[in-house]
């Protein structure tokens, strides 16, 4: 045990003097901010985001994260989260055939299980703050920091909370299973993907040119979505994008958290034939 310390404390210092030799000869850049050309291009964010003045490349947005992550580099974020959902399927898939209506027939004792009732008090009152903060998180995304991600992350640990604090078979007995959960991410996906696709059907139908993935109007696409609804800024597609996102991660995070609540008994029932180890 002493000469795995030993070891260990090695180690540490070995990466400590490595990385200060890194930093002294130059491996890592002599700059201690970004380069200037850098600069200049989040100079250009900062100026663009939310400008109504200079209407044809502003995001309307004073969040520059946000307006970066849905109107500037879209189609990255696209991908990113298609990566995201297909890391989801791959997951469910593993799962596949297990019945959660099963899983709540299986409970064999009319026990309400779980923790004390003081876990159980405090989790009632935490869990709708959880899910005010997180919509809060979501629908702000565009103007404070968040987004929709963020706030469906955080959104999940609502029922992830309930699964430790009660069971996985109360939170099945309150409606929150697969059916539930596939449909608030399938509703999540269609909306990221007409909002997307927004302005070019409002083009379609105008006879305008728009884009994919466009916000707000451009010179030669004078298609936009709404900057403002009865005064409010929504900063146009950004505002979809966030609540859209918030449903798909929040769905899919409690779908995963509930399958692998599924004690291992009922899990090897399902996947019979399979070599376990």
């Amino acid at each position: 045990m002493r000469i795995k310390k030993i070891l260990v404390l090695g180690s540490l210092i070995i990466l400590v003097l490595t990385i200060s030799l890194a930093f002294n000869s130059g491996a890592l850049g002599y700059y201690p901010l970004p380069l200037p050309g850098v600069r200049l291009l989040a100079s250009w964010y900062l100026y663009t985001t939310l400008n109504p003045q200079y209407p044809v490349f502003t995001a309307m947005s004073p969040e520059a994260v946000t307006a970066i992550v849905w109107d500037y580099r879209g189609l990255d974020t696209l991908f990113e989260t298609a990566v995201f959902f297909l890391a989801i399927v791959g997951a469910l898939a593993l799962m596949r055939g297990i019945s959660l209506k099963v899983v709540l027939d299986s409970k064999n004792d009319n026990s309400d299980g779980g923790l004390s009732l003081i876990c159980k008090t405090a989790t009632k009152i935490l869990v709708p703050l959880i899910i005010a903060v997180s919509a809060s998180i979501a629908l702000h995304g565009h103007l404070t920091p968040g987004g929709g991600f963020q706030g469906g992350s955080a959104a999940a640990v609502a029922p992830l909370l309930i699964l430790v604090i009660f069971s996985v078979y109360f939170l099945l007995s309150k409606g929150v299973s697969e059916k539930p959960m596939l449909v608030l991410r399938t509703v999540g996906l269609l909306g990221i993907y007409f909002t997307a696709l927004a302005a070019v059907f409002i083009g379609l139908f105008t006879g305008l040119n728009a884009y994919v993935f466009q916000n707000q109007p451009k010179f030669n696409a004078p298609v936009g979505l709404p900057a403002q609804i009865s005064g409010a800024l929504i900063s146009g597609s950004l505002f979809f994008f966030n609540v859209f996102e918030y449903l798909a991660v929040a769905g899919g995070f409690t779908l995963v958290f509930i399958l692998l609540s599924v004690p291992e008994e009922i899990v090897k029932s399902f996947v019979s034939g399979e070599t376990h180890g």
